[in-house]
This record gives structure tokens, sequence and C-alpha cells, in this order.
């Protein structure tokens, strides 16, 4: 997972470096994952030619007989966490002959990803994809549109027309790369209950377009904005569900309608948001997956930024109100994720008091790379593990959920106050008062960090060790080229 933050910077060098380099007249980016699609959008901000990206559509959900339930790839994760703590039972006649909690795992395992296609809930890749479909960057639909669907297929059909209206009209990226832009971004994120990811995507995405966005902005709009999409992690259904009530479009006509998403942005296709979207159906009445404003689950955002003395240069929470809004617990240490898998996989992460479990030296250039948490995360999820939060200056998957943190910076392999966070520290989280800090005073985190001594790289040569020279803070987008 260390190798994964970093291709989202391979992918916009990569592109830029071809599209300049070969005169490309425009270009048609086609991502299918969560770092692909920052990635060609930080390209297109660079290259600056007319350009669209046609998401390559999400999954359809997997169903396992044995749960009797719609399943996706973050569920053998969770089901890992269950197995380890025994809690992982088929749904009829649990322990019986074929329906042992091995068969249930070997049927999770057979069944979560039936087909082509990016991960199926409101992971970082249906984040990013709905994020862009609301900035205007391509055709309505194409965030929700199904990888294996007939629309899928009409819309890369309907992609020559729309980039030969760009070059016509000479529609370019950073036209179309704005604050107004970006703020619809978040605005849909928050409602949709995005991804953490999408704080250091944004960010990077702006910063590259020049656009003045701050994680600031992120909290600011979090604020205002209800929580109100029933879809994994957190939720029930699936992006499949949501395309078959109207998809990202009809979402986006019920926040324009209610004033939250601006519609008169221009877009690739000459037109702008709103009336790209005159066509398309409003959400049925008796749909269950959006909730109305007046009823959201949250009333406002799920993304936190916190700041704290483990956190000075801030920290993103997702809290989805489900977990509670403050966790206090005594921490407990790691200083790579590997160091915990072990744990949760021999059960040695106890049930009954809070516990806060630190994991360190997992950030941009500690990793290096800042690998996601989704192997700890969701097993902590799949073993009922409720008394645990999870802190870390790496990152989370978009299907990570719970009591989480990440992005610390400043990172502990710089020497943040992470990095001196000790066993039996009692450590809170406020989504309240938006802070993370431990119960440690002042002098005593001081003596700690002039005591501290970095540990040294594994890494020193190769794709890894030059990003590790060059990132930046995950505040900033962990960008590799903000000299």
């Amino acid at each position: 997972m260390r190798f994964s933050l970093q291709t989202r910077e391979v992918i916009a060098d990569s592109i830029e470096t071809v599209t300049c380099a070969q005169h490309h007249d425009a270009n048609i980016s086609i991502p299918g994952c969560d770092k692909n699609m920052p990635g060609v959008i930080m390209a297109a901000a660079r290259h600056n030619r007319p350009f669209l990206m046609i998401y390559g559509g999400t999954i359809k959900k997997g169903f396992s007989k044995l749960l009797n339930k719609p399943i996706n790839i973050s569920t053998c994760y969770e089901a890992s966490g269950a197995f380890t703590y025994d809690k992982l039972h088929a749904a009829v006649d649990p322990g019986s002959e074929g329906r042992t909690p091995s068969d249930v795992m070997d049927d999770i395992e057979r069944n979560a990803c039936p087909g082509a296609g990016g991960c199926g809930g409101m992971y970082t890749a249906n984040t990013m994809s709905t994020a862009i479909e609301a900035m205007g960057l391509c055709l309505p639909g194409s965030s929700s549109n199904p990888a294996e669907s007939p629309a899928k297929m009409r819309e890369c059909e309907k992609a020559a027309d729309t980039i030969k209206i760009c070059m016509e009209q000479n529609i370019t990226p950073r036209k179309l790369l704005t604050k107004e832009s970006f703020e619809n971004a978040l605005v849909l994120t928050m409602a949709l209950g995005g991804s953490t990811n999408g704080v250091l995507h944004f960010l990077a995405m702006a910063r590259t377009a020049e656009v003045d966005l701050t994680i600031d902005d992120i909290q600011r709009v979090s604020n205002k904005i209800p929580f109100l999409a029933n879809l994994a992690p957190s939720g029930e259904y699936y992006m499949e569900d949501l395309y078959d009530i109207g998809g990202t479009p009809s979402v986006l006509k019920y926040l324009i309608a209610a004033g939250l998403i601006n519609g008169a942005i221009p877009t690739v296709t000459g037109k702008t948001l709103a009336e790209n979207l005159v066509s398309f159906p409003s959400l049925p009445q008796d749909q269950v997956i959006i909730r109305p404003l007046s009823n959201p689950i949250k009333s406002s955002g799920h993304l936190q930024i916190l700041r704290g003395n483990i956190a000075p240069g801030g920290a993103v929470a997702k809290i989805t109100g489900k977990e509670g809004l403050e966790f206090t617990g005594a921490a407990r240490v790691f200083d790579k994720e590997h160091q915990l898998d072990a744990a949760l996989n021999a059960g040695a992460i106890p049930r009954g008091d809070n516990i806060v479990i630190i994991v360190r030296y997992e950030g941009p250039k500690g990793g290096p790379g800042m690998p996601e948490q989704l192997k700890a995360s969701a097993a902590i999820m799949g073993a009922g593990l409720t008394n645990v939060a999870l802190v870390t200056d790496g990152r989370y998957s978009g299907a990570s959920h719970g009591f989480i943190v990440g992005h610390v910076v400043p990172e502990a392999a710089v020497g943040g106050p992470i990095a001196v966070v000790q066993d039996g520290d009692m450590v809170t989280i406020s989504a309240k008062t938006n802070t993370l800090s431990m119960d440690v005073p002042a002098e005593e985190i001081a003596r700690r960090l002039r005591e501290w001594k970095a540990p040294r790289s594994k890494v020193n040569r190769g794709v890894l060790g030059k990003y590790q020279r060059l990132v930046g803070d995950a505040s900033h987008g962990a960008m590799t080229d903000l000299f």
C-alpha cells in the first residue's frame, strides 16, 4: 500500500509529459479508481488543453448467500476481523455443515467482486467521480453509470462529440477548475458521506490549478452541509442502487434546487451544470437512499478537521454520528500498521475500557507513501471493537469507517507530537470542539520531543525514495511539486 498514493503523482506526471511532448490538441482520460481521478485532473490543470474525464464506472454489488445480504470488497476485510474475534456467522443455521465461519469467509471472498468497476460504496473512487461530476469536468451521469452498463457505453460514444465542443469553444480545464466548482465538489462529498481521501485530493487538485483551497475550507463547508446519503461504508446501499433512482444527476438536481450546489458553473458540454440536468428525473418520492434536508443523518458534514497538541497542523476525522461525537481512551501505540495487524490477528486488542490506537510513521514521508489503514480499521469494525478509536498519520481507505482520524500533521517521521505519544496517555477526539489532544502537559511533550530521534528510513532509492524526499504534508495535499 506504500506505492498507492504516489501513483497519483506518477499518473499526473505521465499524462502531462505525453500530452505536452506530443503536442496533443486535447485529452480524454478514462480513470477507474481513486488515485487515477485526481491524477488526471492534476494533469489537465498542468497541460490545460481541452479535456474531459470518463469514469470507468462502479462495480455491481456482490451477494453472500450465507450472510443473506449484499456484500462488497470491504466486507472481506471486516469479515477477517469478525472471524478472528468469533463474530462471523451464517445468517441461518450457523455452524452447521457448509455454514461454518470458514464457509462464510469463503462465500464472501468468492462473491464480493462480481465484475468490473471501481469499489461500489461511497468509497474514494465514487467520492472523486461524483465530486468531479459536480465540478463539470465529465458528462452528466458519468460518476454513477455502472462500469458494465449500456449507459456507460453510450457515455463513451458521446465523449467524442463533447471533446469536439471543448476544442471548438476553447473550454479548457482551468476555466472549469474554479473556487466555485471546488465548492460544489465539497458540498456533494459532505452530502454523500465521501472519503477522507477526498480532502487530500481536493487540496492537490486545487493547488495544481492555482485555486486557493485549504483545510479550513473543508471545515467551513462541513459545518453547513448535512450528511444525507445512506450509502456504504456507514450505510446500507451502493452506487448501483443510487444509479437505479436517478444517479448523481438526480442528487445534483435536488441540491441545486435547495441552493446548496451552484448550477451556474460552466461544464465540458458548453452548458451550465443546471442546464445539463434538465432532462434528468428528480429523485423519486419513495426512495430511501438520500434523506430529505429536513431529516438528515447528521445535521453537518461527516468530515471534520481536528487540531490540538497531537495534530497542530491538522488532522482529518470521519465521524458520521453513529459513533458519537467524542471519544476518550488510553493510547496504545504502534509504530507501523503491520504491528497493529499482528495484534488484531492474534486477538490481542481487548474489549472493555476505551482504547485509542495510535499508528504512526505511516505518513507521506514516514511510510513512505502514506499507506491506507484499511485492513486494521476494517478488522476493528468486523470484530465489533466499539471501545476502540484509531488515529494515524497515514490514510484510510474510503471503505473505512468507525471512530477514525488520519492525516495527522506534522507526521511522526518529521518529529510531530504524534511521535511522542506513549502507551497509557489519555487521548481525546472531539468533533464538538474539533480537537485531537493528549492529556499531557506542554512541558512534558516538549521534553519528549527533545529526546526523540528520527528513525532511519529503510527506503533511499527508487520511486519511493524520490517521493519521500519531495512530498509535502497531508494538510497541503501531499504533493511533490510544491517547491
